[in-house]
């Protein structure tokens, strides 16, 4: 009976430990698998580990009733009825935005984990052999008696307990092997570089906006050259890498590198890859203060670009709309500013917005206009798409021939893309947007419509100190906008709560949803006679 029971726990403890491993690697995944912020993000979400902690220290109660039978399965049936509450609750199945990627990485992350797991249930049967033969020299209980012994369960539940701290140091315990793959990767890209000698190269960083201007500057660009663009998000250093190993052709006229950052010297590191001739920066917020840990440190990381820029003799083309470029740009002669204020090398302006597209204005330096119309909405498209317009006027290509490029300009993916559902509702997807001057603008465009206008949206992270007051604002901001808001998450949105409500708006067209999936069900029973525009405004990942 002893044998059955140790079988039937050690099973239930190794599926758990599989389904919660599998669980805390995705959730480092979408850390980043950078270990620190993995454990800041444990830390935030200290509630999910309560239930493994608490077994942990339990599990120990097993040894003073090891020789008590009674007491001892009693108490190995209560935990092999909460180990398996630990696999329910982290059971694979659950649909998420961005599932686990078993990446050659995470593979090998894997492997150590199962050995570190591996260790513990050796241990668990070295001990039960060790109690064998004592019980057998004593003359005692029949073979199978070592199983009472409390340590092979403790050895067992505790791999199962401490997966949240295997899993993380899997990740450290990886980090050389790591650093050596992905050196080999970076140094085979630069590589390839070199023997593109005639490629042109372009970084693309801001704050926000940077991807926006990386399917602009592409779709300019390629009506004259053959380029090619980061494809997505692959804006770290593995992105480029693998995009350059996997898609550069000799045949390619112009690299246009989008560049993220979350910590400081983070843009300097991919310059040291992609070495760009030219750089464009977007903007400089806000956003990732957490990592950062100031706006300065923002500043001088963006700005990173510019000084690889500058060093090579190159242009970079700056946002001169945004003060705290501005106030940088003196620094740089090479710089050429685009923006809708006077000032600007290149400007915009008479803009005619409405909720069929923009028109606008371009001045150049040398005083030649042109008039541009785009089926993007809002003024501060007008911004990126000028900034595309500059840089591409800067190759050789005339501001005449690049009316057509403009106008067929697509709104990118989740960044206040228009989708008409047909009948009553219509969606503005801006899911990809988590800062505040984005937020503002998307307000603005909802603003544009004549319509019930409704905003769904859990609101912003990563904001460090300032979180709570940009979210505060933000609720002021949505309630002069919106006819009707739905927040999701409880405990996320409550400083946006507390900034509609501190604006006067009535809050009977508040609504407080769980999840994504609870919110569009209201949005889509709510009763309206106009027709309902939907701003989805940033969507969290899943380890939010």
């Amino acid at each position: 009976m002893n044998l059955v029971l140790w079988i039937i726990y050690a099973v239930i403890a190794l599926t758990a430990t599989v389904f919660l491993g599998l669980r805390e690697f995705h959730m480092l995944q979408l850390n980043g698998y950078k270990t620190p912020e993995h454990s800041r993000w444990m830390k935030k979400n200290a509630r999910r580990y309560i239930l493994p902690a608490v077994l942990f220290i339990a599990q120990f109660l097993l040894i003073p009733f090891q020789h008590k039978r009674g007491l001892a399965v009693a108490l190995l049936i209560v935990l092999c009825f909460f180990n398996a509450i630990i696999a329910l609750l982290n059971k694979p199945g659950k649909k998420f935005k961005k599932p686990l990627v078993y990446t050659a990485r995470m593979k090998r992350m894997m492997i150590t984990f199962g050995i570190l797991i591996a260790v513990f249930y050796v241990f668990a049967i070295i001990n039960g052999k060790i109690f064998v033969q004592v019980d057998a020299v004593s003359g005692g209980y029949e073979e199978t008696r070592w199983f009472i012994s409390a340590l092979p369960y403790i050895f067992v539940g505790s791999a199962l307990y401490l997966t949240p701290i295997l899993v993380p140091l899997s990740n450290l315990i990886n980090k050389p092997v790591e650093k050596a793959v992905q050196n080999w990767y970076i140094n085979d890209a630069k590589r390839i570089l070199s023997e593109c000698p005639t490629l042109h190269k372009v970084g693309i960083t801001g704050s926000y906006g940077k991807t926006s201007m990386k399917f602009y500057l592409d779709e300019l660009l390629n009506s004259q050259y053959n380029t090619l663009k980061t494809p997505e998000s692959f804006n770290t250093p593995m992105g480029v890498t693998i995009t350059i190993r996997r898609d550069l052709k000799p045949t390619h006229e112009y690299f246009i590198c989008e560049m993220g950052a979350r910590r400081v010297h983070e843009i300097k590191e991919l310059c040291g890859i992609a070495d760009p001739h030219d750089g464009i920066i977007t903007s400089v917020g806000p956003q990732h203060l957490e990592t950062f840990g100031s706006i300065e440190n923002v500043v001088n990381t963006k700005f990173e670009l510019a000084d690889h820029v500058k060093a090579k003799g190159g242009k970079i083309y700056l946002n001169g709309d945004n003060e705290l470029i501005r106030r940088k740009a003196p620094e740089y002669p090479n710089a050429v500013l685009y923006g809708l204020q006077e000032g600007n090398h290149y400007r915009a302006t008479d803009i005619s917005v409405s909720d069929r597209g923009t028109e606008f204005t371009v001045t150049a330096p040398d005083g030649e206009t042109k008039r541009f119309s785009m089926k993007l909405l809002g003024e501060h498209n007008v911004q990126n798409v000028l900034g595309a317009i500059a840089y591409a006027h800067g190759t050789g290509i005339s501001l005449d021939k690049l009316t057509l490029p403009v106008k067929r300009i697509a709104a990118v993916p989740h960044r206040l893309q228009l989708l008409d559902k047909g009948g009553n509702m219509t969606f503005i997807d801006d899911a990809y947007n988590s800062n505040p001057s984005g937020c503002r603008a998307a307000l603005n465009v909802l603003g544009l419509f004549d319509a019930c206008r409704i905003l769904v949206t859990p609101g912003m992270v990563e904001l460090g100190a300032k979180q709570e007051e940009l979210n505060f604002e933000f609720g002021q901001e949505a309630a002069k906008a919106c006819d009707h808001i739905v927040l999701v998450g409880k405990n996320q949105t409550v400083p946006i709560y507390n900034g509609i409500k501190d604006a006067g708006y009535d809050m009977d067209n508040v609504f407080v949803a769980d999840s994504l999936n609870e919110a569009l069900a209201h949005v889509n029973a709510y009763q309206t006679d106009k027709k309902k525009i939907v701003l989805l405004e940033n969507d969290l990942p899943d380890n939010y």
